[in-house]
């Protein structure tokens, strides 16, 4: 599988249980399209412990997004750029909410 990691902070004014909501509406409409697998839980940062060693990101949540593999998330991210509605307003709708980004992939070894 192919995974990205998004790292964020929401803006002020929102709060966590709005970004779930616009979210899961993004990736129900791309999982329809077969343009994504799923996503993870969104993940709250402890940073008060000896096993956060990061001291670059100051992020506060974090959630992951799976993709079948490479390609998929090759023909997601055509997909968005192509700015097509409803893509463009769901995905505007999430992530609007957020400030801080940062973004990481992978592909799992098999």
């Amino acid at each position: 599988m192919f995974h990205m990691l998004t790292c964020f902070n929401l803006k002020p004014k929102h709060s966590i249980e709005e970004f779930q909501r616009s979210l899961d509406e993004y990736t129900a409409h791309m999982h329809d399209l077969d343009l994504v697998e799923s996503h993870s839980p969104i993940g709250l940062r402890q940073k008060d412990t000896i096993l956060d060693t990061d001291d670059e990101r100051k992020q506060q949540y974090f959630m992951i997004m799976h993709f079948r593999d490479r390609e998929q998330s090759d023909k997601a991210v055509t997909y968005i750029k192509s700015l097509e509605e409803p893509a463009k307003s769901l995905h505007t709708n999430a992530y609007s909410k957020t400030q801080n980004l940062i973004f990481i992939s992978w592909e799992d070894i098999e």
